[in-house]
């Protein structure tokens, strides 16, 4: 929990009007360099995704009175399979947020998804045209959300809000409003690898364990994650210092669509059925969980592990409250309630440190 790479308060190339003209990649990188250099327990909780994790430790402890069936390793296999499906598009959706914008239509782009890879498979193609087709699928639609927002200027909330419809749509037209469950040849292998477990952790954690390793490898070290960062902290900053903006917006939708693909072709492994209704309102819980997890929605701020402790949250919340004999419809208020208080404590975090 000690990825952060950037603060709010000290984004790259921000400053007066006539240091701006000055900023460059060294200055950008050191920038970055000197905020990543976070050790010891001190900086460990200073972070967001810390005191989350806090959170989900007190939860945990509360709910082992509360229920005997928490602790169970049923239960815990349940937990950490559903809350692997968010963190894996919450990882995507902290690079977008992490340059000021937002995604609205990870959900209805994960029934999209669904979709054209069930109808694939259902075709008698194997699994491999299935994962390419459900991973193009993603990648067309962030490249159209990306091009609309950065060369045209439009407003991300727009944009993906309308492609949140569009992408609805489509996928009941595709399937013409019917469910598929007949994934050919490659069935038994397509539902294994979304459903099943290895060493008992199931399939889709483990993925979501090597892409949180991955994208903490990114912010960390990379090229492209310091000029995501150096975007979100100042994009005119990080313009006049050479970083090629308007491709990066396109590839950071890109990257948080494909990374929804990847969710799709796991999800719908487990469930073992597609229909245009799958994904639902599940962006709310994708934003919630990145947000709660760490991500400044101003931009310039990222953790990689927030992402999938925000989402266990999230999903810890709702496992508690079936647990607890709360009803199901409470839940969207608790979610909300984590989500207003992440942000406040960002806020009075930032006011501390001024």
């Amino acid at each position: 929990m000690t990825d952060q790479t950037t603060d709010q308060h000290n984004r790259p190339g921000q400053g007066t009007a006539g240091s701006t003209s000055n900023v460059d990649h060294a200055t950008i990188d050191e920038s970055i360099t000197e905020r990543q250099e976070v050790s010891g327990f001190a900086a460990v909780m200073r972070t967001q995704p810390f005191w989350v994790f806090m959170a989900i430790i007190a939860i945990g402890i509360v709910m082992t009175f509360v229920s005997d069936a928490f602790m169970t390793e049923r239960n815990m296999f349940n937990i950490t399979r559903n809350f692997a499906f968010f963190g894996i598009m919450a990882l995507g959706m902290s690079a977008v947020i992490c340059t000021a914008g937002i995604d609205l239509s990870v959900g209805s782009l994960l029934g999209l998804c669904a979709i054209t890879l069930g109808l694939t498979m259902q075709a008698g193609f194997g699994i491999g045209a299935g994962f390419i087709v459900c991973m193009l699928t993603a990648a067309v639609i962030g490249a159209i959300n990306g091009i609309l927002i950065a060369y045209l200027r439009m407003a991300p909330f727009v944009v993906t809000l309308g492609m949140l419809a569009m992408a609805r749509s489509i996928a009941m037209v595709l399937s013409d409003n019917k469910m598929i469950y007949d994934f050919g040849p490659d069935m038994d292998l397509f539902e294994w690898i979304g459903g099943e477990s290895m060493l008992g952790v199931p399939n889709v954690v483990w993925l979501l364990i090597f892409l949180t390793a991955v994208f903490w490898w990114v912010w960390r070290y990379s090229t492209w994650g310091r000029w995501v960062i150096a975007i979100g902290g100042n994009a005119q900053a990080a313009k006049l210092a050479g970083i090629p903006v308007e491709r990066m917006i396109v590839s950071v939708y890109m990257v948080c669509s494909m990374c929804t693909g990847l969710a799709a072709f796991m999800f719908i492994g487990y469930i073992g059925s597609a229909t245009n209704g799958v994904g639902v309102t599940y962006e709310l819980n994708v934003i919630a969980a990145t947000v709660i997890g760490g991500a400044n929605l101003m931009g310039g701020v990222v953790y990689a592990l927030g992402a999938p402790i925000g989402a266990a949250l999230v999903e810890l919340i709702r496992n508690s409250l079936l647990l607890a004999g709360i009803p199901a419809l409470w839940q969207q208020f608790f979610v909300g309630l984590f989500l207003i208080l992440a942000v406040l404590l960002e806020q009075i975090r930032n006011r501390g440190g001024k």
